[in-house]
């Protein structure tokens, strides 16, 4: 099944290898989940809901591992996908998150711009931001325990890794909160550690050299 590919980036979803395992390697292990949400409500917050994958494979582990406590998954897009595009895409991984998918396609909006607040589950909320991220986060004043920084590559769409976007990550950040992202590009590397994360550079996922993660000291 080759991977999705945005109209807009000219860039694909995620990992024409495996987009599953790249998440789970990436945004799960690269933000030391489950184990950094042990026996507390919990907030994440990533940039670029594309597919949804993402989300599925973080709310799926929740139910596993947490599910008496309250996660909040907030979300910006820029560009969202219909309900039909993101079923689609993600068939192929249907029976690794059904009841999941299932609810987030029920209750998945039309593409209106705006903020929707979705209650996915009975302790899982579902914030999906229709916006440009550099204007979405300035306007928002959440405590978040954990970042997925998505979107696509920083060479094809580089306004979604901007200072704006570093900045209001450590004022939303508290000491703890950690960072994970697909990429390793050097300005945004040096713009997170501006912003006061400390960083570090491993090994990427499947063919990519590096990526990074990181801790708000």
């Amino acid at each position: 099944m080759a991977a999705p590919r945005s109209k807009q980036f000219d860039d694909v979803y995620f990992s024409a290898e495996n987009g599953f395992a790249e998440t789970e390697y990436v945004f799960i292990r690269g933000n030391g989940l489950p184990e950094a949400w042990a026996e507390q409500n919990f907030t994440i917050f990533e940039t670029g809901f594309g597919t949804g994958l993402n989300f599925l494979c973080a709310w799926r582990l929740w139910n596993e591992t947490n599910a008496e406590r309250k996660l909040h998954f907030i979300s910006v897009e820029k560009f969202p996908l219909s309900r039909g595009e993101i079923e689609s895409a993600l068939e192929i991984w249907r029976e690794n998150f059904e009841e999941e998918m299932a609810a987030l396609l029920a209750k998945y909006p039309e593409n209106l711009s705006g903020t929707h607040r979705i209650a996915v589950g009975e302790n899982s909320m579902l914030t999906l931001i229709f916006d440009d991220v550099n204007e979405a986060m300035p306007k928002l004043n959440e405590t978040v325990d954990c970042w997925f920084l998505d979107g696509f590559k920083p060479k094809k769409n580089p306004e979604m890794w901007t200072d704006i976007v570093f900045q209001n990550m450590a004022r939303m950040s508290k000491p703890g909160t950690t960072f994970a992202t697909f990429t390793a590009a050097g300005f945004v590397r040096r713009g997170l550690q501006a912003a006061g994360f400390d960083v570090k550079r491993i090994k990427g996922y499947g063919t990519k050299w590096h990526m990074l993660t990181g801790v708000m000291t």
